[in-house]
């Protein structure tokens, strides 16, 4: 009997969200005995879970409204539900893409192709994304919501060889190349979704997979190293382990404080604040502080991912490489000394971005209005990335 019963969603989805967030490994092997239909899991499970994100952005965006800097935007009441609808519509209908592409690849990798299996691997992996778009409600924390995002990554991971019954020694490689095509199909859902008037369009998102051997590699210039993911599972199991005890714990924000100099490349530093919170066992913390230079105005942040940083370790196996110009700018995705860093700059408003992962642990980034890149990248260096290591190796 299913956890989750067609038509319900009330405590058997409560217990099966517990299940898939601290007890992946039991509650696939679970899922995969299963009874299930495609109708019953969308009504259950998909339909609930999958509104979180949209409601909560939506609520979000209409009580706080979008901006940074001491300047709000807030957008048409009547474009925003226009644009939850949609992004709701497409997220119900990635669930069946995926399925397709999960089943359609199966066989490539000596799995069984079985339409039904694919679909509940499709259903319940992106179960953190969807919950921990709650985060969307505060957009100051819609970052945080990345952390589901990399979770679900690592629950496709653990889901997809017991679903499809992959062997052992092809199950990595599997599960890799159905993660790039899952990177490559959201960010092209995630291009549709933010241009409501441009819903055409097509795509193949398994013409897209490409060779597989020691590593895979990704649109963009970049490559999946398996060895280095299949560590990376290992410390996300270790996380997820902790975060069931409830003994993952993050820096203590007031010491992240001490982190953020008194001023940085002429920069005078203005409005310092810190913070910290969790769930699901999980917890984080952050300390930014605002900086000024006549009216050029910059934020620096040292943000803490708790035990979920190791869902950062994910995302730096695809060692990632990519770059973009346009009339006015650039971005950028790499690696400076081992470390992920992504950096954007826009030269006709002066706006800039640059951030670098410290220990797969702690993100640290300045932004700003009026600044150039090196100053920007000057901020991200001021801050000790060594002291930084040190305490993600303390654990």
């Amino acid at each position: 009997m299913s956890v989750v019963e067609p038509g319900s969603a009330g405590a058997g989805l409560i217990e099966r969200v517990k299940g898939i967030l601290l007890k992946p490994s039991e509650t696939w092997d679970q899922i995969d005995q299963e009874p299930a239909s495609v109708g019953g899991l969308y009504r259950s499970y998909i339909i609930p879970l999958a509104a979180i994100p949209v409601v909560c952005g939506l609520i979000g965006m209409l009580v706080f409204g979008i901006g940074g800097f001491g300047i709000t935007i807030r957008p048409s009441p009547v474009w925003l539900v226009v644009q939850a609808v949609v992004s709701y519509g497409l997220a119900l209908a990635m669930c069946f893409v995926m399925a397709l592409i999960i089943e359609a690849l199966a066989p490539n990798f000596g799995g069984t192709k079985d339409r039904l299996q694919a679909f509940k691997v499709a259903a319940y992996a992106p179960t953190a994304s969807w919950v921990a778009g709650v985060f969307t409600l505060v957009p100051a924390l819609s970052p945080i919501a990345i952390l589901g995002g990399l979770y679900s990554l690592f629950l496709l991971y653990k889901g997809l060889p017991k679903l499809m019954k992959t062997p052992e020694d092809k199950a990595l490689p599997y599960t890799a190349v159905v993660i790039v095509v899952a990177i490559v199909v959201s960010l092209v859902i995630g291009l549709v979704s933010g241009s409501v008037l441009s819903l055409s369009g097509a795509m193949n998102p398994v013409a897209a997979v490409g060779s597989v051997s020691g590593k895979v590699k990704v649109p963009g210039g970049g490559e999946v190293d398996l060895a280095q993911l299949e560590a990376a599972s290992k410390r996300m199991e270790a996380a997820a382990k902790q975060a069931e005890a409830g003994t993952a714990t993050a820096t203590d924000p007031e010491a992240l404080k001490a982190f953020l100099p008194a001023s940085v490349a002429g920069y005078a530093r203005g409005d310092v604040s810190a913070s910290s919170g969790g769930g699901a066992g999980y917890e984080g913390s952050q300390a930014e502080a605002e900086y000024t230079k006549g009216d050029a105005r910059m934020q620096l942040e040292v943000t803490d991912l708790g035990a979920a940083g190791a869902l950062a370790s994910m995302a730096s196996a695809f060692n990632v490489k990519s770059s973009k110009e346009t009339s006015t700018g650039y971005e950028k995705v790499g690696k400076v000394g081992g470390r992920m860093t992504q950096e954007s700059y826009d030269r006709a408003s002066k706006h800039g971005e640059y951030s670098v992962l410290v220990g797969e642990r702690f993100m640290v980034e300045a932004k700003g209005d009026g600044v150039t890149m090196d100053e920007l990248k000057a901020a991200v260096g001021s801050i000790d990335a060594g002291r930084l290591e040190g305490l993600a190796k303390a654990g």
